[in-house]
């Protein structure tokens, strides 16, 4: 059931990915995932030292004896206290086999990623961008339509357009993600092609995603027009949720503000201390279009099994139509 060359790879029960979130995707959201036969990946962006990450990996593994990931992001950060070369030999020396790179481009990093044994995933979200990763090596591409929550591209490609395209141009398995939320859509992007769906808005309204019951309602109540783009003049595109410290941030974008007046609003350790907190005044909350179809609070486990059961039934349907 639902088995192919991705959950051949990883090792996991169903192409399902729960997304990476900074702050977010700790032990208490990676765990439960893995353990109802999904994927997810500790966001190493959320550890300041080396000392905290690995304590993190500690009680992952502590947690579940299935397979878990940890996201390395590439992109410019305002609090860099470790590089990036430096944190991927963290994944190295952890223990955990499965790395998921993010933002700039990981050809750089091959090397140290093949020699320490590691399955690489990366994610990006131009068709260019997927081809070139692709013919570097990577193990698993993961592409994500401008519908998404959080790092869509400046061109502002859509899932049903981008999937396909970059498909025809490679044959490395391709997780989808923007704009899914549940087992139909599950079952379209494998139509496509897609070896599995990176879900990431859909998981933090679980009850056991580590963020303020507040904002678990907010999901709730947010229509699908109730997202924004920031960050564009920056060229580091963000779709996050419609608040009032993300409109904030429009209004200083629009009157040409500099990185250094942006820094409060867009560091992700403001924002992360927002998640806890239940505060929508200052930071940005990264959220896709597809919140709008979010209406309840499951387990991560019946959250899963839904997503399978519907999959199955639209499997069913297709079958009695052709």
């Amino acid at each position: 059931m639902l088995k192919n060359k991705l959950t051949e790879i990883l090792g996991i029960q169903y192409p399902i990915q729960c997304g990476t979130m900074q702050g977010i995707t700790t032990a208490e959201l990676v765990a439960p995932v893995a353990n109802a036969g999904g994927f997810c990946c500790l966001s190493c962006a959320t550890f300041a030292t080396k000392e905290a990450f690995m304590d993190e990996v500690k009680k992952t593994k502590d947690m579940t004896d299935k397979p878990f990931g940890v996201n390395v992001g590439l992109f410019p950060s305002m609090v860099q206290s470790a590089s990036a070369e430096e944190r991927i030999d963290w994944v190295i020396e952890s223990g955990v086999k499965i790395l998921e790179t993010a933002g700039r481009s990981p050809v750089a990093h091959r090397d140290q990623i093949k020699n320490g044994g590691l399955i690489h995933i990366h994610k990006c979200a131009r068709s260019k961008d997927a081809v070139k990763v692709a013919n570097a090596g990577v193990d698993i591409v993961s592409v994500v339509g401008t519908e998404c929550g959080g790092h869509p591209s400046m061109e502002e490609v859509t899932s049903l357009v981008l999937i396909p395209m970059v498909l025809d141009q490679i044959t490395t398995p391709l997780i989808a993600g923007g704009g899914f939320a549940d087992g139909k859509g599950l079952m379209a992007a494998l139509c496509l092609g897609a070896s599995g769906v990176n879900f990431g808005t859909r998981f933090m309204a679980t009850k056991e995603c580590p963020i303020h019951p507040d904002f678990k309602q907010k999901l709730i109540e947010t229509a699908e027009t109730e997202t924004l783009l920031v960050m564009k003049t920056l060229n580091n595109p963000s779709r996050v949720l419609k608040t009032p410290g993300s409109e904030k941030i429009i209004e200083l974008e629009s009157k040409g503000a500099s990185l250094e007046e942006l820094a409060p609003y867009i560091s992700g350790r403001v924002s992360a201390s927002g998640w806890q907190q239940g505060a929508f005044d200052k930071g940005m909350y990264p959220g896709g279009q597809v919140v709008g179809r979010i209406k309840d609070v499951p387990t991560v486990a019946e959250l899963i099994q839904r997503m399978v059961n519907e999959a199955m039934g639209v499997k069913k349907l297709m079958d009695s139509l052709f």
